[in-house]
C-alpha cells in the first residue's frame, strides 16, 4: 500500500480529490490533492505503536494506546489529516461543507474526540477498512469540531479509509448522524456534495462516453466525474 500527496492552489476554495488505484501485482496506491485557500504548515509525524493518546477535548476525552505505528502529514502541527499506518491502512480527511457533527456534552456519558485526531484514531487502532468500519459504526465517541486556528473557517470534513486489499470507505456526519459508505468500488471522492450524491452523479455520467465530453470546471462534482472516468478507463486497459 502506498500513499502520496499533491499540493496545489486553485481558484476553488477547497478543491481536494482522493483516488485509490488498484494496479498490477496487487499494488494499491492512494493519492490525494490538498488544495486550500491558505497556506497549511505541514510536518511529518512518526508515531510508534504503544503510544498513549487522548481525544483532546477536555476531561471527557476518549483515551487509547496505539496498536499500530503510523506516519502522518500534519496541519498547523495540531491535526493529522492524512497518513498511513504500519499495516497499510490509509486515512484522508477532505473538506465537506455539509458536515454536521453530533452535539457533545463535556459532562455527558459519551466521550469526545477532536476532529483533528479523527484520522489518527483510525490509524492507531485498525489494520483494515473492514475492522475500522465495524468499530466506528458503534459511535462510542463523539467527533468534536472547532475553527481552524487563527481563521474564521469552521472545520467540516469527511474521512476516507483505504487498505492494501483495495477496500475503501467514506465516513460522513450528516445532520448529526454518522453515514458510512463501505465498498471497494468507492475509489474516487472529492469535497462536496455528500458522497451519496457523488455516486448519483457518477451513475449519470457513466451513461455518457468520456470521448464525447466531460464537465470541465474545478467544482468538486466535476472533478469527481473526471477522476472517476479516468480511473474507469485506466482499469479497463489493465
Amino acid at each position: 500500500m502506498f500513499l502520496f500527496f499533491g499540493v496545489f492552489f486553485a481558484a476553488d476554495l477547497f478543491a481536494c480529490t482522493r483516488v485509490v488505484y488498484k494496479g498490477p501485482a496487487e499494488n494499491v496506491l492512494t493519492g490525494r490533492t490538498m488544495d486550500f485557500s491558505i497556506d497549511i504548515p505541514a510536518n511529518l509525524w512518526l508515531s510508534p505503536r504503544g503510544m498513549k493518546r487522548s481525544g483532546e477535548v477536555g476531561p471527557n476525552s476518549v483515551n487509547w494506546t496505539s496498536r499500530y505505528g503510523s506516519i502522518v502529514a500534519s496541519s498547523w502541527d495540531i491535526a493529522a489529516p492524512d497518513g498511513m499506518n504500519e499495516r497499510g491502512l490509509v486515512a484522508n480527511l477532505l473538506w465537506l461543507v455539509k458536515s454536521e457533527y453530533p452535539s457533545f456534552d463535556v459532562a455527558g456519558d459519551k466521550k469526545g474526540l477532536t476532529i483533528a485526531a479523527w484520522a489518527q484514531y483510525a490509524l492507531n487502532n485498525f489494520a483494515t477498512v473492514a475492522e475500522a468500519v465495524g468499530e466506528l459504526r458503534k459511535e462510542e465517541f463523539a467527533v468534536v469540531t472547532d475553527f481552524i486556528p487563527g481563521t474564521d473557517k469552521f472545520t467540516t470534513v469527511h474521512l476516507s479509509l483505504s487498505d492494501p486489499t483495495g477496500d475503501s470507505a467514506i465516513l460522513e456526519y450528516i445532520n448529526g448522524k454518522l453515514v458510512i459508505h463501505h465498498d471497494p468500488a468507492y475509489q474516487v471522492m472529492t469535497n462536496d456534495p455528500v458522497f451519496e450524491e457523488q455516486l448519483a452523479i457518477k451513475g449519470y455520467w457513466e451513461q455518457i462516453p468520456g470521448t464525447m465530453f466531460l464537465p470541465g470546471t474545478n467544482r468538486p462534482a466535476d472533478r469527481f466525474v473526471r477522476a472517476s472516468q479516468l480511473h474507469r478507463c485506466h482499469s479497463s486497459n489493465e
